[in-house]
Formats: structure tokens, sequence, C-alpha cells
């Protein structure tokens, strides 16, 4: 399952409501690094798709909800669990470390 995008809209029923977990990757298109993970994200979307969702939200589009949760630097990936952030990792990593990362928190 591929990526999806949020907004400060739909952020309360695509992540808060979900009934499993979801990495949310807070990202802006000006962010290299941002850019340098995203192909990873899709695949680990694709190779994890039964235990979490993964959804991006750009922060220049959307300012509401990473200003409430705190969003100073990017690329930062949080995982929601039952309406909570419950882990967080800042900074591009490979695919490998990524991947290693949020299976340890799932």
């Amino acid at each position: 399952m591929a990526t999806k995008a949020v907004t400060d809209a739909s952020f309360a029923a695509d992540v808060l409501g979900s009934d499993k977990p979801v990495l949310v990757d807070f990202w802006a298109d000006w962010c290299g690094p941002c850019k340098m993970i995203g192909p990873a994200l899709e695949e680990i979307s694709n190779e994890l798709a039964d235990k979490v969702s993964i959804v991006k939200m750009d922060i220049m589009e959307n300012t509401t909800i990473p200003g409430e949760i705190g969003v100073q630097s990017i690329p930062l990936m949080v995982l929601f669990k039952d309406g909570k952030a419950v882990a967080q990792k800042l900074g591009a990593a490979p695919k490998s470390q990524l991947k290693g990362w949020l299976e340890s928190v799932l």
C-alpha cells in the first residue's frame, strides 16, 4: 500500500482515528533528506502494509498539526498508536535502518 498524503483537516480521521498504527512523515518539497527517504518509505509501506499505515504531511501546506506536535526539524517521522504519539525518528537514514526502527517500535 503506497503512502498517502494527510492534511490538517484529515489528520484526526486518518491518523488519530486509525485502527492500526500510523507513521506520519513530516516533510517539505524543499527538503533534500525528505526526498531521499521518500522511496524507502514507499517500499516499507508496501512491505509492512498489514502492520502499519505510512502517511506524509507537507509542513508547508499544513501548518496547524505540525505546530501542535512541535515539529521543528524535518524529516521527522512520528508513530501514532491508538491516537497517541508513541515514537519518533528525526532525520534521514537508509531504508534498512528506517524499517528496523519502525519494526522495533510497532
